[in-house]
């Protein structure tokens, strides 16, 4: 397959992720289920899953009647996300897949859900076609893309070390996480044929586990510091000690931090 976007983990980075990135990702999954008012029975695809986050939380809520499809490019992200579902209900339903070139039929799913993987995608407007020609008529997307970096410090410093420690492409690929704006998103969702497409900016506070132990993990499950990574522990140490002086005043006296995050939430119909 080739490569479905600029967001790739190897080896062990996936578990990383997983464990890494939750509290940063957690606060805005109810924000993106809410906003389609999941249905018991209600047939769902998780576009982009990752490590099965919104795929977990959705199968919850459409219970045993429904059924979650979650699709992503990356084996080790399918792989951590298939071993973290839930066996209250039958098995989500894992396909590696991009998400341009869907192996589902026409009109199958009620709604598509798609968490900060459409910045990533090489073509948003192939990849939301593929979308319409999933969802039934009157089906539901909702995905989140993180608005500019400079509304959420954390990223806003991070991206700052990167650029100092890392190499220009990977600070170059950095920033196309930020890439994805209002405008563009809404544009897609015309040229894919949906309709009623709303986008706007949600925010939430994100109290994080102490940075010192935190921040070196969340570094090292990006593919941005794959560079520092290969140099060795004490490169992507050090990097990761710049950061954590970076964000000193959003410190509590326990060492956990307080930030707001902020995403870009965009809706449409079928």
């Amino acid at each position: 397959m080739t490569d479905e976007s600029g967001f790739q983990l190897q080896g062990s980075a996936p578990g990383r992720y997983e464990q890494f990135a939750a509290p940063i990702m957690a606060p805005f999954i109810e924000a993106v289920l809410d906003t389609v008012d999941l249905f018991p029975g209600a047939q769902v695809l998780d576009l982009a899953c990752g490590t099965g986050f919104v795929a977990r939380a959705a199968a919850a809520r459409v219970g045993p009647t429904g059924h979650v499809c979650a699709a992503d490019i990356n084996e080790g992200m399918l792989r951590i996300a298939a071993a973290k579902a839930p066996r209250m209900y039958p098995d989500i339903e894992f396909t590696q897949a991009p998400a341009d070139s869907l192996p589902f039929e026409e009109a199958v799913f009620d709604v598509v859900l798609c968490q900060q993987g459409a910045q990533f995608f090489p073509d948003l407007d192939a990849a939301l076609k593929e979308v319409a020609r999933v969802l039934r008529p009157g089906g539901r997307i909702a995905l989140t893309a993180w608005a500019p970096k400079e509304r959420s410090p954390y990223f806003d410093a991070q991206y700052r070390v990167i650029e100092e420690y890392g190499t220009p492409e990977e600070a170059a690929s950095l920033r196309q996480a930020f890439s994805c704006t209002a405008d563009r998103l809404a544009a897609a969702f015309l040229a894919a044929g949906l309709r009623d497409g709303t986008v706007h900016l949600v925010t939430r506070n994100v109290v994080t586990p102490p940075l010192n132990d935190w921040v070196p993990g969340q570094m090292s499950a990006i593919p941005w510091t794959r560079s520092l990574q290969e140099a060795g522990p004490k490169a992507l140490a050090r990097a990761s000690r710049t950061l954590c002086d970076l964000l000193v005043n959003h410190k509590a006296p326990d060492g956990t931090a307080t930030f707001p995050f902020t995403t870009l939430l965009a809706t449409a119909t079928r």
